[in-house]
This record gives structure tokens, sequence and C-alpha cells, in this order.
């Protein structure tokens, strides 16, 4: 079959979700899926109005069917679907009744590798699905793995040799991307954040099917997820707010303040323990860094300084791309002329001594965040914010996305919108049980 783009509207909002079906299908989206997320938010209507609105074209149920597969086949069939998405980790009796509900309302079944086991596994899946009368299968990289790097052309690569019918490709792919996928033997491209999140869902999708046309990589800027090598580069498109967001609102160092405006700060942490002002240890550590480490300090969140001009400018001869202290600094007028990243408890004019005394290199707890060397480290003009060096691709990566949804909704914005209409505010206020009162009072 002909290379078929589908956007899958993940959205919560069914006015999102349309604004972005309509500005797609002007880029030359083939395909609009109602996606889970959507049906989730807004029931079997989503798919109903996707139909009422776009009659010709071919709108997909991202159902996830488990069970019951008659009931929600039939359901999405009469709901206007041509495809409904069942679970390959279905049993056989639950996509076989899919496949005959399906038929009997001229719609198709399209089964869904997720999480089925290894590329074997899923192999082997997909041909039964082929047996049992889907008419395609969907490799699919689900957003939890994509945040930690996974991509799935290794498994489409072998599910399309062997399949038997068209497999759909799902999971970061963008313009970049897409010619990997349709390499792989993708028939289906399924995109989703790409278009979705993009402030000009028109343009993206039309970058992608000129990408899918041409056989040609199109450069995207956002819409990739980075791995372990390209974790400064994800981190450095994203502000201490969107990280602190990928952390779930944690993360954040209190009490710290950029001590020159206007600049970002993006490294790996080397650590450092020491008396209040005594800046022996802090100093020594600038020979110890690396290009881009961040020299973060605990002195105790108490003067005198441990820091000021000429450990700065020794930074900038090293190339380290910033300074935390829990303690204070001085020469902040110069310090801000060479446009460092420093970030403080406290400004002093009054220097420390150097005893040397301390440590570098060791587990340090400041702001109520536990600091390690390797740690990843954000600064801005909102403060700092500290990753686990075990979760950092996965943060990144889930900056990322928070900066692309951020950018689709000021665009929204800037065309004359509200936050509180673009978030439809008032619809996601939560839903409390109200109490009869019988227990009210008792301990």
């Amino acid at each position: 079959m002909e290379p078929v783009l589908q956007l899958a509207l993940d959205f919560v909002n069914l006015e999102q979700a349309l604004r972005c079906a309509r500005e797609a299908v002007k880029g030359g989206a083939d395909w609009l899926e109602a996606g889970t997320p959507l049906i989730k938010s807004e029931g079997l209507d989503a798919v109903r109005t996707l139909r009422r609105e776009f009659p010709s074209a071919t709108i997909v149920a991202d159902m996830k069917v488990m069970d019951a597969g008659r009931v929600e086949t039939e359901s999405a069939a009469k709901a206007g679907a041509d495809i409904i998405h069942v679970l390959g980790g279905a049993s056989d009796a639950t996509i076989k009744e899919c496949v005959e509900a399906a038929r009997r309302y001229d719609a198709r079944i399209a089964v869904d590798l997720l999480e089925v086991g290894s590329a074997e596994d899923m192999v082997r899946r997909a041909r039964e699905a082929a047996a049992m009368g889907a008419a395609s299968v969907c490799v699919h990289t689900p957003i939890d793995r994509q945040m930690r790097a996974d991509m799935p052309f290794e498994d489409l690569k072998a599910v399309a040799a062997e399949s038997g019918v068209p497999v759909a490709v799902a999971g970061g792919i963008n313009s970049e991307t897409a010619v990997d996928a349709l390499e792989a033997g993708a028939s289906i491209i399924i995109v989703g954040g790409a278009i979705a999140n993009s402030p000009d869902p028109k343009a993206a999708t039309e970058a992608i099917k000129k990408a899918m046309t041409t056989g040609t990589r199109v450069e995207t800027t956002f819409f990739k997820r980075g791995d372990e090598a390209g974790i400064a580069e994800v981190l450095a498109k994203s502000s201490a707010a969107d990280v602190t967001e990928a952390l779930h609102n944690a993360g954040a160092v209190e009490g710290l303040h950029a001590i020159v405006p206007g600049v970002k700060m993006v490294g790996r942490a080397l650590t450092v323990w020491t008396y209040p002002g005594d800046w022996a240890k802090p100093v020594e550590a600038i020979d110890i860094a690396g290009e881009g480490d961040v020299i973060v300090i605990d002195a105790g969140g108490e003067p005198p300084a441990v820091w000021g001009e000429k450990a700065t400018m020794s930074c900038l001869q090293r190339k380290i791309a910033g300074v935390v202290i829990n303690g204070a600094i001085r020469d902040v007028m110069n310090i801000r002329e060479m446009r460092f990243p420093a970030f403080a408890r406290l400004v002093t004019p009054v220097a420390g001594e150097p005893k040397g005394l301390g440590h570098i290199d060791v587990p340090i707890r400041i702001g109520g965040q536990y600091i390690r060397t390797g740690d990843w480290i954000v600064g801005d003009d909102d403060g700092v914010v500290v990753i686990p060096q075990e979760r950092v691709v996965e943060v990144a990566n889930r900056a990322q996305t928070v900066v692309e949804r951020e950018d689709r909704e000021m665009a929204e914005i800037d065309e004359g919108s509200t936050l509180g209409r673009v978030s439809e505010l008032m619809r996601w206020e939560q839903l409390r049980k109200k109490s009869d009162g019988k227990n009210e009072g008792k301990s």
C-alpha cells in the first residue's frame, strides 16, 4: 500500500484535538486517530465528532481493546471508526471477536503489538493476528519508553519482514525519523506529538509528508528524544520550570538565587562540602572539574563568602558551566559582567579564609535536595533544579515534551485564547465525593 500518515490525536480535550486535526488535514494528514487519552476523556463522542467533521476521512479509534471485543468494536464502528485498534496481548478469542464484529460494519482491525515482548514474540503475534483476520499490525514504542530514548525501528524491520499484512509504526516519529520508519518497512506512519504539540500543526504535517514523499529527512529542532550523549543539548532547550514539571514538580533546590540574571546553566555536578567561609576546597574543585561541569558547594548556608571574581575567572578558563553555592558569594558586579552562571544563598562583601577543611566529590544535601557528583544541574532565573543521574535521559526527554506542549498552548493564546480556555480549566476541576457528615469530628 502507499505510505499513509496517521495523526494520533492524543489530547484530553476534544476542542484542542479538532483544532489540530483541521490544520493537519490541510497539511496532508491521511488518517485521523482518536487517541486513547481522547477516547478515555471524551468517550466515543470524539469518534462521532471526527466522523461528522471529516466525513470522507479514514477515522481510527485507538480503543486498545483487551476484553469484551465484540461490544467495544461494535461501539467504535457505530460511532464512525473505520479502523479499531486491539492490543496484541489480548486473547485469540478477543481478537477473533473483534475481527468478526468489525466485518459486520465494514471496519477493520489493527492489532497493536505494544509490550507483547521481544522482536521474536512480536513477529509470532503479528503472524497470528494476520491469520485471524487483522488488516494490519502496529509496532508501538510507548511514550514512557520513548522518554528513555527507545526507538522501534529494529523491531519494525523484523515484523515488517514476516507479518504478511501492512505494518504501522508509532512512537517518537518526526520529520527526521519518518524516513527511517519507511525504510524499516512501515506502511502506516503514526505521528502524535510532532504534529499535535507543534505551534503550527499544518507546517509540521507538511514537513513529515515531504519526508515521506521524497525519502529525505526534514530537520527539526523539537519533537525528538535524546540519549545519554545528547542530554546537555536537550536540557539546553528546557527551563528549570520545565524540568521540575518533568520531575512531577520536584527537584528544586530551595533558597538559592540567580546572581547573574538572564543566563542558563546546564551540566553535571561536581560536589564540594566545606565549612562556612573556607574557600580552599571550592577553589581546588575548579582544577578537578571537567569542561561543562557545574561546581555545587555546600558551605552550610552561611557567610563569609567562599567564591568571588578570581574563582569565576578560573572557571571561564576551564570552561566550567556554572557554580551553585549553599553559602555566600561576593564580587557580584564583576561576576555579572562576566555573564557566568552563578547561584547562591547569600551575597556578602566579606571573604573567608582557605583553611583546607572539607571534601570534594561527596554527597551533599542542600535546599531539600540530595546531590551527588554526576547528577545533572539546570539553573536559570527561576532557580536551580537537580536531576538524579539515573533518570536524566527520561527527565530530559519529558522536559522536552513540556516545552513542546507549552509552545503549542502559547501559540493558541497568541491567537486570542486564554490559559483558562486553552486548558478548559473549569472542566477539569477535581470532583470529590461528598461527605454524609456521619464521620465528621471523629478521630
